[in-house]
């Protein structure tokens, strides 16, 4: 008997996802896990405590612990805190650097970069402005302008689930008068940073145990954008694919190398693809100065631009809030907040809706997609021919940070607070 208890437990908890990066285990957003709540209430809200400083990046779930980043801008600290996930007490907070503050966009964070983590280590991404030789001597060379931003350095640190630092490297410079977020996404050995921006803009492997460059990609174009790459195996390869810096591209994530390009359609992009295995398509939504979304079939090789577009819209489209796939239907909420529901086959229209400014990305579990608007109203909505919202709930605060989902549990950053809501799945199995 007591065997069959401790076998029942571990299938239990064998199957939870942790939500270890940006937009989740596949980085689209999606949770395979069940039991999700569709409404927050007083009843099924866990904890909800209060966070130091001011930051938009998502929390990240792994096993019994959540971390999220901050900063604190009185002392000019970017700092990283573990919490409980049983009962949100801090367990500790560190500070990764301490820099002046740099400027940023009135609807972005200094502390906006997720973390990531492998179950050892924790990797966090900040922009530090303190002055070094280098900057020093790039600056005094620049040339005033309109919206001229000093360049201060990226900064990737590694550090253990204890709080200790175990290596923290620099690899290049950035600027841009939005200001900073260069979220880290894991794929094998490696941590991977983008950091397109106002200059020689650059992506980076890192070894995750030692910080070590693995190979570096100068990116073209030398324009702002803050995409997190998507990393899947496509028409038979690793393919990691961003849109950003005038352009969509995909690279191979072993060693950076280009695997196809798409020219524009616009400059800027702040959203992250998704990919649908039913259609065998990624989907992009962006950007700056003009509006596109598109379909790609991800099997050419160099200059697609003229072959590998499925569809092409410029209705519906959103700049910030990443989209998200399931099933037939591909979500989209306009930051302006207007939802969509497109056919994820031909791009058309099936419903919108009226939901208020929207900065968050989209995320699903359970069958139901989840909306969250800037002013902190969660929407729980189930695909279909028709807008079917099934859950609203009012968080009472502003939401800039996209939800994390883990193991029947919404962990959702707002302003002030995080909290979790929802029972843990796995606890409740194992009873």
């Amino acid at each position: 008997m007591r065997f069959a208890i401790i076998l029942a437990l571990f299938v239990a908890t064998a199957h939870a996802e942790n939500w270890p990066q940006w937009r989740g285990p596949r980085t689209d957003g999606t949770s395979l896990d069940k039991g999700f709540p569709v409404k927050v209430e007083p009843d099924n809200t866990v904890w909800r405590v209060s966070l130091p400083g001011e930051g938009h990046a998502s929390p990240i779930v792994w096993n019994d612990r959540v971390f999220v980043v901050a900063c604190i801008p009185e002392t000019a600290e970017r700092v990283l805190i573990s919490l409980d996930r049983a009962n949100g007490k801090v367990l500790w907070q560190t500070v990764v650097i301490k820099s002046p503050i740099e400027h940023i966009h009135p609807l972005n964070s200094h502390a906006s970069s997720t973390p990531a983590t492998d179950g050892e280590r924790v990797y966090t991404s900040f922009l530090d402005q303190t002055e070094t030789e280098a900057t020093r001597e790039v600056n005094a060379k620049m040339v005033p302008s309109k919206g001229h931003v000093p360049k201060g350095t990226a900064v990737i640190s590694a550090h253990d689930f204890s709080g200790k630092l175990l290596w923290q490297v620099r690899p290049g410079l950035f600027s841009s008068q939005h200001g900073y977020c260069s979220s880290p996404v894991l794929f094998k050995d490696k941590v991977i940073v983008n950091c397109d921006h106002d200059g020689d803009g650059f992506m980076v492997a890192l070894a995750r145990d030692t910080g070590k460059e693995l190979w570096r990609i100068n990116r073209p174009n030398n324009t702002r954008s803050y995409c997190p790459p998507l990393i899947r195996t496509l028409a038979g390869r690793d393919q990691m694919v961003l849109s950003g810096s005038k352009c969509i591209t995909s690279y191979d994530p072993n060693d950076g190398k280009l695997i196809w390009i798409i020219d524009g359609p616009t400059e800027q992009f702040v959203a992250s693809l998704v990919y649908s295995e039913r259609t065998g398509w990624l989907y992009m939504t962006g950007g700056f100065p003009e509006h596109h979304f598109m379909a790609i079939r991800p099997d050419g090789t160099g200059n697609v631009t003229q072959t590998h577009v499925q569809w092409h819209t410029n209705k519906g489209v959103s700049y910030v809030p990443s989209p998200l796939i399931m099933g037939d239907h591909l979500f989209n909420v306009s930051d302006s907040g207007i939802g969509h529901c497109f056919d994820a086959k031909t791009g058309d229209i099936i419903w919108t809706e009226r939901m208020k400014e929207h900065h968050a990305s989209l995320t699903s579990a359970g069958g139901l997609v989840y909306f969250i608007n800037d002013f902190g109203t969660l929407r729980a909505v189930k695909p279909g021919p028709a807008y079917d919202c099934v859950g609203l709930s009012e968080l009472g605060e502003k939401v800039f940070a996209s939800p994390a989902l883990s193991d029947g549990q919404l962990f959702l950053r707002g302003e002030k607070t995080l909290m979790c809501v929802g029972k843990k799945q796995a606890v409740a199995a194992a009873h």
